[in-house]
């Protein structure tokens, strides 16, 4: 994202929050219609709580997260879909991915990556177990994807993919084994 100016954003606990007062930002919201709860909510302290997670390092330089509703922790670890949809889509197979936990008995959650392949490439074992590879190579241990689901991402009419469906795919899930014949486990496939 870069640097920002601190009188305008500010990093707290991971949130980004934009300074609101007379250094308003041009085109900040001045509320939701019909909506002061929501509004107030929002917009709490003198800040617009954006929704969305980042890190700002010794130099002043924010990086995107993702958003505070789609991090989530695995093995008390704080995962960023983000981050990993960014590796997941430099793999020649991958066209589009989302990653959203999966729960696990032993870790609590894991990622999972829900994959639509690119052409040329074919659903199944051998492309899993390439992916998994793939980022075994590229992320730390605690970020592994541990599970891979070949299909359609369900999306918006704006194209926005829809998390809130996929992690209602993953709710009362088995403890062990495979969900349906599309799903592949790092686990059974490590080489």
């Amino acid at each position: 994202m870069g640097r920002a100016h601190d009188h305008l954003v500010s990093v707290v606990s991971a949130a980004l929050n934009t300074k609101m007062g007379e250094a308003r930002p041009i085109g900040l919201m001045v509320g939701y219609a019909d909506d002061d709860e929501k509004t107030a909510e929002v917009t709490r302290g003198g800040y617009y709580h954006t929704g969305d997670v980042g890190i700002r390092d010794a130099d002043g330089y924010i990086t995107y997260v993702g958003r505070a509703d789609d991090v989530f922790k695995a093995s008390g670890y704080r995962i960023s879909p983000f981050e990993l949809e960014s590796v997941l889509i430099e793999h020649p197979a991958v066209a589009e991915a989302a990653v959203v936990p999966s729960p696990d008995p032993l870790r609590g959650y894991v990622p999972k990556a829900y994959v639509i392949t690119a052409l040329g490439h074919e659903l199944g074992e051998a492309t899993a177990a390439d992916i998994f590879s793939f980022m075994r190579e590229k992320v730390s241990g605690h970020k592994l994807v541990r599970r891979i689901e070949f299909g359609d991402l369900p999306k918006t009419i704006s194209g926005k993919i829809r998390r809130v469906e996929l992690r209602g795919h993953e709710v009362g899930r088995p403890d062990e084994g495979r969900l349906n014949d599309n799903e592949y486990l790092e686990s059974d496939l490590k080489a």
